[in-house]
């Protein structure tokens, strides 16, 4: 490491300043009421009738008030006489086993006690039909023999495919109701189709299993529920295009284009399906999803916690430190790659020792003409890009938007306290 230290000794780190970027956010100011009023106004709750298994399908996202979204579906579904129980509607997440998916509710607040209705979990499947490509569907064993179905899940734009449905409710029924099985299914003719195969699973999934609505969420830009909609099954594959349009409308953004390192404080699959988000990022895995800003480097500095070293997308950041190897546990992410068929996302960056090394990296190889005026923008993770830093060379550009706060001095910056020093 003493060759690489003095490879990077006089590379300068610039000061950074803190910045609060403002979105147009509207908000769903009682969540409760939101979705008794969605189901209501969708007319789906009396598809329930007295005694019915009602299964709710419940995935692995970090949705906006999901314990809420859940337990409220719950209680409609108990205020008709049904017996609604929670179904972890994940593909091949929580290490694809059935243990590892309850943990991920658990996680996300999601438990019996909390929504008032036992989590049912296997990786058990029935397979309910094949498309004509041979391709076959599957749905998880306690939904089959369920008497109903409802699913809920956040409608938001996919980070490898672009379609007229992405992520959402049809992609829940196809990938996340079929499990391990389904999700292996859906990716086998790799993210070129998903768009293709999502509808056509979807459709299939809808006319042979008792599916009565979806509950879906679009989040504004502060990842807070923008709108509740309720969706009686037979309609939802002409309103979720909709939804998608409005939810692409609402997403929040880095706003600063280009950005010569991307510093990225924390990944994990709690925060995206691909540990950071490419649509902030602008770093894709495949080649069949595009957006977001041009981003030279990305510098990846630590795990979340609870992605329980679960570092899927690492392999599209360019460095990355020792502590990240250290909190991986592989096994996980190879999971989720060899199920996707994505092996991109589970590639190994450069490595340093600690976060300033990992930084100065970044910066010695983005290829800035002059690296005495670098565009630095650090982030937390890329669900929270409300305040982020920037460098200094980006100050005069964020004072002449008005859409930016300066809302602090310029500094230094900062590191962990274990990770600091060459």
């Amino acid at each position: 490491m003493e060759i690489i230290k003095e490879l990077l000794r006089d590379i300068e780190i610039p000061r950074m300043i803190k910045i609060r970027q403002k979105f147009h956010a509207p908000e769903v100011e009682n969540v409760k009421e939101a979705v008794h009023k969605a189901i209501h106004t969708a007319g789906v709750i009396h598809r329930v009738e007295a005694r019915d298994r009602v299964a709710i399908a419940v995935g692995s996202r970090g949705v906006a008030n999901l314990p809420e979204l859940v337990r409220e579906t719950v209680n409609a579904v108990k205020s008709v006489g049904g017996h609604p129980f929670i179904v972890p509607a994940m593909g091949s997440h929580g290490g694809a086993t059935a243990a590892g998916q309850v943990d991920v509710l658990e996680q996300l607040g999601v438990t019996e006690d909390a929504i008032g209705a036992p989590i049912l979990a296997t990786m058990e499947v029935v397979e309910i039909g094949r498309l004509p490509n041979g391709l076959p569907i599957y749905m998880d064993l306690h939904a089959y023999k369920a008497d109903k179905i409802i699913v809920i899940n956040r409608i938001k734009p996919h980070t490898a495919f672009r379609g007229p449905v992405e992520s959402g409710l049809m992609k829940m029924i196809t990938i996340g109701l079929g499990k391990q099985k389904g999700a292996e299914a859906a990716h086998a003719f790799s993210f070129k189709y998903m768009a293709e195969h999502v509808v056509e699973m979807a459709k299939i999934a809808i006319d042979r299993t008792p599916i009565i609505f979806g509950l879906g969420s679009l989040e504004n830009a502060y990842d807070r529920p923008a709108k509740i909609v309720a969706i009686p099954a037979e309609d939802l594959i002409h309103r979720e295009p909709e939804l998608l349009i409005e939810a692409k409308s609402l997403m929040p953004r880095i706003m600063f284009d280009p950005i010569d390192v991307l510093v990225v404080d924390e990944l994990g699959k709690d925060i995206s399906g691909d540990g950071m988000d490419p649509n902030i990022t602008g770093r894709y895995a495949t080649p069949y999803a595009s957006g977001g800003p041009q981003v030279t480097r990305i510098a990846v500095l630590g795990l979340t916690e609870k992605t329980h070293g679960n570092a899927n997308g690492i392999g599209m950041a360019d460095v990355s430190t020792q502590k990240v190897m250290d909190q991986t546990i592989w096994e996980k992410g190879y999971a989720n790659a060899l199920t996707s068929t994505v092996t991109q996302v589970v590639k190994l960056p450069m490595i340093l020792e600690n976060e300033e090394l990992a930084v100065k990296a970044a910066i010695k190889t983005c290829n800035a003409f002059d690296l005495s005026k670098v565009r630095i923008v650090r982030i937390k993770n890329t669900l929270d890009i409300q305040e982020i830093w920037i460098s200094e060379s980006m100050l005069e550009e964020a004072k002449s938007l008005d859409s930016i706060e300066i809302v602090s001095d310029l500094a230094p910056m900062g590191f962990s306290s274990s990770n600091v020093g060459i």
